[in-house]
């Protein structure tokens, strides 16, 4: 049986607006490739996913018809199902793992995950947490979904476990991002009171600042996603910039424990000569810009510049991100990548999608000045001719330039996609914080500070990489600090910390 294809907008009308490009699965279609799983023994998709999600177990569910079934199973293990299910790389995680996939084609579980999340917010499902925090269902179908024998036995484990934290500890965590709010959900869990700071005037990190509008809607999808771990009892508060605004020292004076979480949001530049004419910006403004501030809607008060001419430099999906929104925004988009197709490192997806709606690319082109007018402005991006040399460090061939050979671009903006790193404002603020000489904050393998009870992750600790790592990075520091903050024989913490182990990620 054949992978069952998503419905999606026409090419030509979706690279005009900035409507969700691909509409999911229905109910039909999801049972039909549902139906597809062998529900293996030993699931190779579950090993390969980040936050450990019971996929064999909840697509058995939407199989049997019972999607709020399926919804409890995901929620399990995941506080951003709707998000996850959207703009996660199943191609290389659980997909990539799904036995299917070695002769055909794999269950689409993203799409299926998508589908549960969908329903189940359509439907008013939701999770809270009750007076001892531990997690329960509620909704407009709480009569298919009430786990109350479940619930029970959670409740008689957690108290045997001493899982369930009743004299309510304060964790602080830094930054609404994935591993954030990850951290933040399980924590409320376990009964802990958990504050978020978050140094936008909105709650979602890159979620809401980063990821465009047609791949993840923000009001529908994110805020909704938001919503529900503010049920679990996590307070969330915007514009608060820590290092600034507060300083470690008063969290720390405030907390039991910390969870740094970031992210890495530092545009790089390439440094070529040029970059500060008028015209030249970083993926990471250009779609903050339309993303956070909705510079794409009508009567828009943040400007943005697309011009009639983009030129957009980088392979990853932030470089697909930033060029299909210059294309909706009315510019012709030229990519510009120093190796081949074959080596981009965006998602497939991403390339097919941003092809089918017209932007252009150029391959084995590496940018060297960006060229201006009288005036101060963007008029061309000069490039070298590279060709493909022996694979590098990352094992992919490195570009070679060609001796002599260069191409002007003509265009109006160019944006630069070359990825970020941690902003140093909070490492600045801390001296006592170890960080790596790439910014990174440095932490163990149980993601312990330099700092006891301080705690970080995602992002912040591996540099820019995908919202189920960071989630992942989130829930682990989670546990590590839920076992931080047991009572110890001597009366003070189970101490985990970065001392006692070493750190992983040491310069």
């Amino acid at each position: 049986m054949k992978r069952v294809p998503v419905r999606e907008q026409d090419p030509l009308v979706r690279a005009h607006n900035f409507e969700e490009v691909s509409y999911g699965y229905n109910q039909q279609e999801a049972l039909a490739e549902a139906s597809r799983c062998l529900n293996c023994k030993k699931p190779m998709c579950m090993t390969a996913c980040p936050v450990s999600v019971k996929i064999p177990l909840f697509i058995s569910k939407i199989v049997a018809g019972d999607i709020a079934a399926a919804a409890d199973v995901i929620a399990q293990d995941s506080s951003l199902p709707a998000i996850c299910g959207r703009v996660c790389p199943q191609e290389t995680q659980c997909e990539g793992s799904c036995i299917l996939g070695k002769k055909g084609e794999p269950i689409a579980i993203g799409r299926l995950e998508r589908f549960v999340a969908d329903w189940s917010r359509e439907h008013s499902l939701n999770e809270t947490c009750n007076e001892n925090g531990v997690p329960e269902r509620s909704g407009a179908m709480q009569h298919e979904c009430v786990r109350k024998e479940a619930l029970e036995t959670e409740q008689n484990d957690a108290a045997q476990n001493n899982c369930i934290a009743v004299d309510r500890k304060k964790v602080a965590v830094v930054g609404s991002g994935p591993s954030g709010l990850a951290c933040a959900s399980d924590l409320a869990k376990l009964g802990y009171d958990v504050t978020i700071y978050e140094s936008l005037h909105k709650a979602g990190g890159v979620l809401v600042y980063g990821i465009p509008e047609f791949r993840l809607p923000k009001e529908k999808v994110v805020a909704a996603e938001l919503e529900n771990v503010k049920k679990l009892g996590v307070k969330i508060i915007t514009n608060v910039v820590v290092g600034k605004t507060v300083t470690m020292n008063w969290l720390r004076e405030n907390y039991d424990a910390i969870f740094l979480g970031q992210g890495a949001g530092l545009p790089k530049f390439s440094g070529i000569p040029g970059e500060d004419l008028n015209g030249v910006s970083s993926a990471n403004e250009f779609l903050t810009r339309n993303n956070l501030m909705g510079a794409f809607k009508p009567g828009a008060k943040t400007p943005i510049i697309a011009g009639a001419r983009a030129v957009v430099i980088g392979g990853g999906n932030v470089a697909m991100d930033a060029a299909r929104t210059a294309l909706r925004l009315g510019a012709d988009v030229t990519i510009v990548y120093r190796r081949s197709m074959a080596e981009l490192p965006a998602r497939a997806e991403q390339v097919h999608h941003a092809q089918e709606e017209g932007v252009k690319f150029m391959m084995l082109m590496a940018p060297v000045e960006v060229l201006g007018n009288e005036k101060g402005w963007v008029r061309a991006l000069r490039c070298q001719k590279m060709v493909l040399g022996e694979p590098d460090e990352s094992g992919r061939r490195k570009p070679v330039p060609v001796e002599g050979e260069f191409v002007d671009i003509e265009t109006d903006t160019v944006i630069s996609a070359l990825g970020t790193s941690p902003n140093r404002l909070i490492s600045l603020a801390t001296p006592e914080l170890e960080v790596s000489k790439r910014g990174t904050i440095v932490a163990n393998e149980e993601l312990a500070t330099s700092i006891p009870g301080v705690y970080a992750g995602g992002d912040a600790v591996t540099g820019a990489a995908t919202v189920i790592l960071a989630m992942g990075a989130g829930r682990k520091a989670a546990a590590s600090i839920h076992q931080y903050l047991q009572p110890a024989t001597d009366g003070g913490h189970h101490n985990i910390g970065f001392a006692e182990t070493g750190a992983a990620n040491r310069p």
